[in-house]
């Protein structure tokens, strides 16, 4: 009965993002969902119910895997920005140390790393969707694809570290390494192991008899890597991470694309967010006015350290580009997570993450359209009937 509930609440992202014609993010949805049935809400949904804390890890590693694929990095979108991408968020940055200390410093977080790489980071499994919603492809968003991968595979290693103790994170950076090492004699093994005849027949088989081989296969990888993180002292966030970048660098079929969305599009995402919901109490929140001003105030230099970024790094379309490059949620919602589980953010703390991250979504999106109008300006339709010559 209770996975029947949350399955339901599940529903409510993509039903909110259909009455909004796109313009809410699917997860905005299952989170408020999660609000109203958990702690803030009803209490319907109790997050450390077991077996729900397997399946919130499972639906975390899952989004960490969604993101990954989201990084191809030898994707010539990615080879062509990579310089000035770089060079964005070296700016970006610089721009977040100063400012992630000075909010911390005035609200008394004392979490003041963690600010700072959650106002550098950018959020692919975000702002990527929204780019192929708006049909924004091409090599004039080189840089834009660069910098988001960029930003969003360092992030990605970092935040982590910032909500270990400092005793440990040699331990964590030693386990981020095994990992990584790990990952590397994985992608060389199954490269390798493609060249294989027998290999060959067996795709060809499950193909034709519906073994779903490589999902399995990737499912095993994401699992492995997880465990090894677990073994290791690292996060799952670097193993679901890694994972996806794997798979995407595989060049496997977009039948196994379709499959790894299916199983965390379908239910393990969506689970999280609404777990997650359910287990942040946003009348803590509310209770807590300087939390209410560091949500508002993490988005807002957010916002401000990506603009100044793509003045100094983009030759056009600056302001457009830096709204959509600020695209956050997945990162904030991970370090709620983590923050929680490992007792190093308070409720009121966690929930002003998730809300800033919420918030980034809005100039994001006018970011986006921007991009798209600027691009329909520059390269008009054809008149009907009109030919080349």
């Amino acid at each position: 009965m209770l996975l029947t509930v949350l399955v339901l609440a599940g529903l409510a992202g993509p039903l909110l993002s259909f009455g909004a014609r796109g313009l809410v993010p699917a997860v905005i949805g299952e989170l408020i969902a999660g609000f109203v049935l958990g702690r803030t809400g009803f209490g319907v949904i109790d997050p450390s119910l077991q077996p729900l804390p397997a399946f919130s890890a499972l639906g975390f590693a899952m989004l960490m895997l969604s993101a990954g694929t989201h990084v191809d990095i030898g994707s010539p979108a990615i080879r062509q920005g990579l310089i000035r991408g770089l060079l964005a968020f070296v700016i970006v940055a610089l721009c977040a140390v100063p400012l992630g200390f000075g909010i911390d410093r005035a609200l008394g977080i004392n979490h003041p790393a963690l600010l700072a790489v959650l106002i550098a980071g950018s959020s692919a499994a975000v702002a990527f969707p929204i780019l192929a919603e708006r049909g924004l492809t091409g090599p004039h968003l080189a840089l834009l694809v660069a910098w988001i991968a960029l930003a969003d595979s360092a992030t990605v290693v970092v935040m982590p570290l910032t909500l270990t103790q400092p005793h440990d994170i040699a331990i964590a950076i030693a386990g981020d390494v095994a990992i990584v090492a790990g990952g590397a004699l994985v992608l060389a093994a199954a490269l390798r192991a493609r060249r294989e005849r027998v290999v060959g027949d067996l795709r060809a088989q499950s193909l034709t008899r519906g073994w779903a081989w490589q999902l399995r296969i990737s499912l095993l990888l994401l699992l492995g890597l997880s465990a090894t993180a677990e073994r290791t002292g690292a996060s799952t966030l670097v193993a679901g991470f890694l994972a996806g970048m794997i798979i995407v660098r595989l060049r496997e079929p977009d039948r196994l694309a379709l499959q790894i969305t299916g199983v965390a599009n379908g239910f393990f995402v969506p689970l999280f967010f609404v777990l997650l919901g359910a287990q942040i109490n946003l009348r803590a929140l509310v209770e807590s006015p300087s939390r209410i001003v560091l949500a508002v105030a993490l988005a807002c230099a957010a916002v401000i350290a990506h603009v100044v970024a793509a003045r100094f790094s983009a030759r056009e379309r600056r302001v457009a580009t830096g709204l959509t490059a600020s695209a956050q949620l997945g990162m904030p919602a991970a370090a709620a997570s983590l923050g929680l589980a490992t007792h190093a953010l308070s409720a009121a703390d966690a929930a002003a993450l998730v809300a800033a991250g919420c918030l980034t979504l809005i100039p994001a999106t006018v970011g986006s359209l921007l991009l798209t109008r600027d691009l329909a300006r520059a390269n008009p339709p054809k008149a009907a009937g009109q030919t080349a010559g």
